[in-house]
């Protein structure tokens, strides 16, 4: 069988700025980059995960594609550059691929540019459009393979990893540059305020306390071909509830049915598995039917946590996110870990919730959960190569 690899990777997000800056606060359960910003939405004291550092300039030839997002994907973009040009050099512009996946795009610009605080620069088409942001990044690294950009709400990047491994099993490309990013704006903060379903101040998942979700941005981006590397995408799977648009089937039965594929496309059991990155986002519907899926697929022993009090919900971005948190956790063989107030809601399937440490025996195989909108689900399974 084909193995799939994911070489390198390149990573913003509130934690820092590259796999190192990123590693440290990751794996001591640092929550303390997320803040409210009161700007975002006036009144709303609830934390956001927004990128501090300054982020980099397109290059002049790109200025029409100037928005907030393309600038966190060129901030990724960045730390694989040089390896990503190795590729191009050995294969060929043609036969490199771009797959991204977003939400958010860059909204963020039309929402100045309508409100008045940018009055010239705007191209809707570049900077707005889904397409966007895969079209940027292959004109940046000057690629002319195979451009996807996938929206499917907050399971886009892990599904862009599901479609890149699809160009590279179909030879359609010999190397994908694939990830996620995303960029906070007021659309999404005030339309999950409308939802109820921003927590007031931290997010604390699994907690009887839970109220809602925080929001964040990131961009994460790998490097996958089939040359041998540090870390392979041993499965892959999707599924979709078609329950509700935005609630999901409160059983779980999407969601479990999406961890028992992905298990099945690996070739693996569940007791395989050592790591569980949980979707975890700290609403009241979407805990309780995880915590039911995980433990009929899993049992109640198996290590897990949710990253995202730690960076904030990055919606697109989270899929590539969380797997760039795993893709660290197997080099570390360290488990991120679950940052709450510690009262486990007793109403809910209780799940073995990791407060961190090293994996004993070291870390082979993990997993990621992606669950969105619509009953989109992706469930993705990482293993090492060491």
């Amino acid at each position: 069988m084909t193995n799939f690899y994911l070489n390198h990777m390149g990573i913003i997000c509130t934690l820092g700025n590259s796999a190192e800056s990123v590693a440290k606060p990751l794996f001591s359960g640092d929550s303390s980059f997320m803040r409210p910003d009161e700007n975002r939405l006036l009144n709303y004291q609830g934390n956001l995960g927004i990128v501090q550092e300054k982020l980099p300039e397109l290059p002049s030839s790109l200025q029409a594609y100037h928005c907030r997002n393309n600038q966190l994907a060129l901030a990724a973009l960045g730390q694989i550059e040089s390896e990503i040009g190795s590729l191009v050099e050995r294969y060929g512009t043609s036969r490199v691929g771009v797959v991204m996946g977003t939400s958010t795009s860059g909204i963020d610009s039309g929402e100045s540019y309508l409100s008045g605080k940018k009055d010239t620069g705007y191209n809707y088409r570049l900077q707005q459009q889904m397409a966007g942001l895969s079209t940027f990044v292959a004109k940046y690294l000057g690629v002319q393979g195979v451009q996807l950009t996938v929206s499917t709400a907050c399971s886009s990047s892990a599904n862009a990893l599901a479609s890149a491994r699809r160009l590279l099993s179909t030879n359609v490309c010999d190397a994908v540059v694939v990830g996620g990013v995303d960029s906070l704006c007021g659309m999404t903060i005030r339309g999950f305020h409308s939802l109820g379903a921003l927590s007031a101040g931290q997010t604390n998942p699994f907690s009887v306390n839970r109220d809602g979700i925080n929001l964040g941005e990131a961009g994460a981006i790998f490097v996958m071909t089939k040359e041998p590397g540090p870390v392979v995408l041993s499965g892959v799977a999707a599924t979709s509830d078609a329950h509700h648009m935005s609630a999901p089937d409160p059983e779980g039965r999407g969601a479990e049915a999406c961890m028992r594929r992905a298990l099945e496309n690996a070739s693996l059991d569940a007791s395989d598995i050592d790591y569980l990155n949980l979707h975890g986002t700290g609403t009241p519907q979407n805990d309780s039917m995880e915590a039911l899926a995980v433990e009929r697929v899993f049992g109640s022993q198996l290590p897990c946590s949710s990253t995202k009090p730690l960076t904030g919900h990055t919606l697109g971005a989270a899929g590539a996110l969380e797997a760039a948190f795993c893709w660290l956790a197997l080099q570390n063989d360290q488990l991120p870990p679950h940052q709450y107030d510690g009262r486990y809601d007793p109403e809910i399937v209780r799940l073995n919730l990791c407060q961190g440490q090293e994996a004993a025996g070291g870390l082979r195989y993990v997993m990621s959960n992606s669950f969105a909108f619509g009953g989109s689900n992706c469930s993705v399974i990482m293993g090492s190569q060491r």
